[in-house]
């Protein structure tokens, strides 16, 4: 159960420091913030990371760190490619979406912070890993 709670723990701070990254940086509070996707550093890839990482300190290395490597580094090939390339095509729709003539229909506007750049996933996987060495070391 300890494996769960760190990743869990883990995905949590990580979204309140994205949550206080964007108001230090905008002044706006968005509660929104707390529960979207996309952004700096990648929560899922910390998530991800702390559990195989949690897994790995209590059971050692054998068929669960490496069920749970493999479905992190899946998570996080995910998060880099299939739900970037999502954002993109949000971004593209959502400029002709404004050219539009019905203004109901320019009003649905996508989500188009949806994954993250390698970059973001790294240091997300970094933040996980070493968060759960410290939830560990405590």
């Amino acid at each position: 159960m300890k494996p769960l709670l760190v990743a869990l723990a883990v995905s949590l701070l990580v979204q309140l420091y994205k949550f206080f990254a964007h108001w230090a940086m905008t002044g706006r509070l968005r509660l929104a913030r707390l529960f979207q996707t996309g952004g700096m550093p990648s929560s899922h890839s910390a998530a991800v990371a702390a559990l195989s990482t949690a897994v790995l300190r209590e059971q050692g290395p054998g068929p669960l760190a490496s069920v749970t490597l493999f479905f992190s580094l899946l998570v996080m090939y995910d998060a880099a490619g299939l739900r970037r390339a999502a954002g993109r095509q949000a971004t593209i729709l959502n400029r002709l979406l404004e050219e539009h003539h019905d203004r109901e229909l320019r009003d649905r506007r996508l989500l188009e912070l949806l994954g993250h750049t390698p970059f973001e996933v790294f240091v997300g996987a970094a933040f996980g890993v070493a968060l759960a060495l410290a939830w560990y070391a405590l």
